[in-house]
């Protein structure tokens, strides 16, 4: 009945995405939101952007009708009657959550209107990263922490502003072809929701079925993008406001979520590192070698991991598909964690690592070739 939910809400997602994208498309035009052709730029005609900002009001929209539905069911007692008990079961601790939520929600909405507005106007690099690090700060203060099994609260609160950051930019450097950040977002949206099944909240004993739920909106909004910006063809971009929101939910996400199950299993801290293995692959890599051509780690490039693909023959689209197959390949590594032990996980771990070693290995020498 729960999983039920989770499409119901997913197809709202999905039809408020793919309404409020198609309706921007032309709009954006009108608010200057034009991507231009250039030389690091893949496209040779304009293009409208600001999809993210569909992505971002049907997430907004779709929780406001799912608090307009919890608030009506909380108060009228025989419309609540006509639900099944597995689904009100939830709806005191969804209200009690409501708060954290829009919270939540809040955050993300600075980083859209960010990412929007650097969209439209070139904000300064150091600008957009004071409000990202403001954001995840705040994130942190409000609860957002990682649990790394450390008592050391100073360690673990960097950690988390430094995960949230990353994830942000992670998902904003991916976004230099049709489809590939949000096509990577849905799938590392997906594997996540499907390790809320498999690791139990420790003091409930039950799925966590309100971080899959939120999960399964973001793709909704997600999917929605995709029918405009795909492999195949891109009518609209998501832009930095797209990538930044989908980045801080994503990130937010992990950190509220349980990944400890029933037994506290130390081996599950690698759940977020697999499951955002290529994010993480791509960012760090285009950052190593900006650096190793003495260039700064915020000056844009054709650097990324997409773009070493088509270097070495791929098409566009092959490239997209590649690091979405990818991508899904080291997210399946995370359900297996809670099948094994410790040493166990270590060498799924470290499976994936020799990996992404190999590919870029292989990158390395068909480039020099």
């Amino acid at each position: 009945m729960m999983f039920t939910v989770f499409l119901i809400t997913f197809f709202i997602a999905f039809l408020l995405s793919a309404a409020t994208c198609r309706l921007i498309r032309y709009v954006a035009p009108y608010w200057g939101l034009v991507d231009h052709p250039g030389e690091r730029k893949i496209h040779t005609k304009p293009i409208p952007t600001g999809g993210g900002l569909g992505i971002g009001m049907s997430v907004l929209m779709t929780f406001i009708l799912g608090q307009l539905f919890l608030f009506l069911m909380m108060h009228a007692e025989p419309l609540r009657l006509l639900l099944p008990t597995t689904v009100t079961v939830h709806f005191d601790g969804m209200m009690y959550r409501s708060g954290q939520l829009w919270t939540l929600l809040g955050l993300g909405s600075i980083l859209l209107i960010l990412g929007t507005l650097d969209d439209r106007f070139n904000l300064y690099w150091l600008f957009r990263l004071g409000v990202q690090i403001f954001v995840a700060i705040s994130a942190v203060y409000y609860g957002w922490r990682l649990t790394v099994f450390i008592d050391a609260p100073m360690i673990t609160n960097i950690l988390s502003v430094i995960w949230i950051v990353g994830l942000i930019n992670s998902f904003n450097m991916l976004d230099n072809m049709n489809g590939l950040s949000a096509g990577t977002a849905t799938i590392c949206g997906l594997f996540l929701a499907m390790v809320m099944f498999i690791a139990p909240n420790p003091l409930s004993h039950q799925p966590q079925f309100f971080v899959a739920d939120f999960l399964f909106i973001l793709m909704g909004a997600t999917v929605g993008f995709l029918l405009y910006n795909n492999p195949f063809r891109a009518t609209i971009f998501m832009g930095n406001g797209g990538a930044y929101f989908i980045g801080f939910l994503l990130a937010a996400s992990t950190l509220t979520a349980t990944f400890s199950g029933y037994n506290g299993i130390t081996q599950t801290i690698y759940v977020p590192l697999l499951i955002f293995a290529v994010p993480i692959y791509d960012t760090t890599t285009v950052v190593l070698i900006r650096i190793r051509n003495k260039k700064s780690p915020f000056t844009g490039d054709k650097n990324h991991f997409s773009h070493r693909l088509v270097d070495l023959g791929f098409s566009k689209t092959q490239a997209v598909l590649i690091v979405y197959l990818t991508t899904t390949i080291c997210c399946l590594g995370s359900l297996l964690l809670y099948q094994v032990d410790f040493l166990g996980a270590s060498l799924i771990f470290l499976q994936i690592l020799l990996l992404l070693f190999l590919i870029n290995m292989m990158e390395h020498v068909g480039r020099k070739n």
